[in-house]
């Protein structure tokens, strides 16, 4: 699992920290957008600790897409 964390704008114009999980092997610019799963944070302390737990979350509920996702290299030629 690769992941993203980035300070985004709140729809009340207040921080958020946005983060965003994609299956290897490639990096997110190279990822098609329907690969990404991205939820938002409070930007505070326990904002990144709710982020590291939703993580964690996807990779326990959806444990064989992560085990395999480095199999992938030739998907993209």
């Amino acid at each position: 699992m690769r992941y993203r964390l980035e300070q985004a704008e709140g729809q009340d114009g207040g921080k958020r920290l946005r983060c965003t999980v994609w299956p290897e092997p490639f990096g997110y610019f190279s990822t098609p957008e329907e690969e990404k799963e991205t939820e938002e944070f409070a930007f505070e302390e326990d904002g990144v600790a709710e982020a590291v737990a939703w993580m964690n979350g996807r990779l326990a509920e959806e444990e064989g897409k992560w085990a395999h996702a480095g199999d992938n290299w030739d998907r993209r030629r």
